[in-house]
């Protein structure tokens, strides 16, 4: 999917102004036009180009005069001069006073569209940086998706279905589904994925700055806005803009939302000017947004513009079939990670994490391997791995009946960890010799952390 753009032609010549909008029109830009410098200046009080093709020669007020009050109304407002024969020294002029570039009549359609590309190139770039930034505070996941089970396989296959479409979408699932996971996949799979994914935590993002977060904010705007910034929307212009736990929003920004995606436009904070963006919404929730509504916590309107496509991720407790898969497959990962050569879990160890009810799901899961991975010792994680993982499962496994090596092990770890490691203390207090306890620890296994 090509980038498309919002472009502003200002000329007197009508001829020039129809081939400046069928070149670009044809190329999928949104081209406006305007035959004098006094009709551009209202058009800039309320919309806000990506770029201005501005001609030197205007009746009334010349081009550089334009350019002065464009440059006075947007410092950042990317402009090109169009500059006939003999005004090359003028256009030159223009540069000093801002303008980005000039193009000199007569000019043919490629080369029009070269010197819009390159211009706007220069833009996407400082949006990328900013994109970049963004990326950087996401932990980077894998975005495939591991599964074999029903459940999941359904949803894969609407994964497929609604990514090559424009729809938008809502993932509802508990905490620790994957709903940012299946968003991003949609995302790769979609016409869009050569433009950004941009994900916005509702729930880490503080409410008073919500609204400049999402629609940038202009210099002055508020105390310390000491420049203008884009928003998440126009970092995400031709990309995906994701929304994860959506009904943390307040009621205020859900309306600004709503005619942000009925009028695909947004208007940064402190300024009137519109904004058009283009860019496809994911949404995601653990809440009932139903309930939410009822309890007019949540706008009816804003939840059918976001629920076109809805997508239930299953508990992990619904895909048990699952859970070796993603073990191992988080095993491997972290094992890489920490340069360990841990093979597998032992049958004991699988059979508990597979019987586990996983209230934190999938994530809960990938912690709780990551936790065994880094305080591994041998080659395999055995049960008894997870009963001292300091995890929420090791608590449940604690409340089981132990059979008796298991209650040694346990009772052999605490005398020694009472005792600081000294093997002779604790053998004495087990009431052992000190060759027994070595033999003992050896058996079981016990980490060397217990050991002085």
């Amino acid at each position: 999917m090509e980038a498309s753009y919002n472009i502003l032609v200002i000329d007197d010549d009508a001829d020039m102004r129809d081939a400046c909008y069928q070149t670009l029109a044809k190329h999928g830009h949104s081209v406006t036009l305007a035959k004098s410098g006094r009709e551009a200046l209202v058009l800039l009080e309320k919309w806000s180009f990506d770029l201005i093709l501005l001609d030197l020669k205007l009746p009334g007020e010349d081009g550089l005069f334009v350019l002065a009050k464009i440059k006075d109304m947007d410092p950042e407002g990317i402009v090109v001069m169009i500059s006939g024969y003999g005004s090359i020294e003028t256009a030159v002029q223009a540069i000093k006073l801002g303008a980005f570039d000039f193009i000199a009549k007569p000019f043919t359609p490629d080369e029009l569209l070269k010197l819009v590309d390159r211009v706007l190139r220069n833009r996407q770039l400082t949006i990328e940086n900013l994109y970049l930034k963004q990326s950087l505070k996401q932990e980077a996941r894998p975005t495939e998706i591991i599964s074999k089970s029903p459940a999941m396989e359904k949803v894969k296959e609407m994964i497929a279905m609604v990514a090559p479409t424009e729809s938008t979408v809502l993932l509802q699932g508990e905490t620790g589904t994957g709903k940012g996971l299946v968003a991003r996949k949609i995302h790769e799979m979609s016409k869009r994925r050569g433009h950004p994914f941009i994900s916005v935590d509702c729930g880490s993002l503080v409410s008073t700055i919500f609204e400049s977060e999402l629609f940038g904010h202009v210099k002055g705007a508020y105390t310390g806005a000491d420049k203008t910034q884009y928003g998440k929307f126009e970092i995400a212009q031709g990309g995906t803009l994701f929304f994860d736990e959506i009904s943390n929003i307040s009621l205020e920004i859900q309306a600004k939302l709503l005619k942000a995606v009925e009028e695909k436009s947004i208007s940064k904070v402190g300024d009137h000017k519109v904004v058009k963006v283009d860019v496809r919404l994911i949404s995601a929730t653990n809440r009932d947004l139903q309930k939410a509504i009822a309890e007019r916590l949540f706008r009816e309107d804003l939840f059918f513009r976001l629920n076109v496509v809805s997508i239930h991720l299953p508990s992990l407790r619904e895909r048990k079939e699952d859970i070796p898969l993603l073990v191992n497959h988080f095993l491997n990962r972290f094992s890489r990670r920490e340069g360990k050569a841990i093979g597998d879990f032992s049958s004991n160890a699988m059979k508990a994490l597979t019987e586990y009810h996983w209230p934190g799901n999938v994530r809960e899961l990938e912690n709780t391997v990551e936790r065994l991975v880094v305080f591994a010792r041998d080659r395999t994680i055995t049960r008894q791995d997870l009963v001292y993982s300091n995890t929420v499962l090791s608590s449940v496994l604690m409340r089981e009946p132990l059979c008796l090596e298991e209650m040694e092990r346990l009772h052999i770890m605490k005398v020694l960890e009472r005792m600081e490691g000294n093997k002779t203390h604790a053998a004495r207090l087990l009431g052992i010799d000190r060759k027994t306890l070595r033999m003992k620890m050896k058996k079981y296994q016990i980490p060397k952390e217990f050991q002085r």
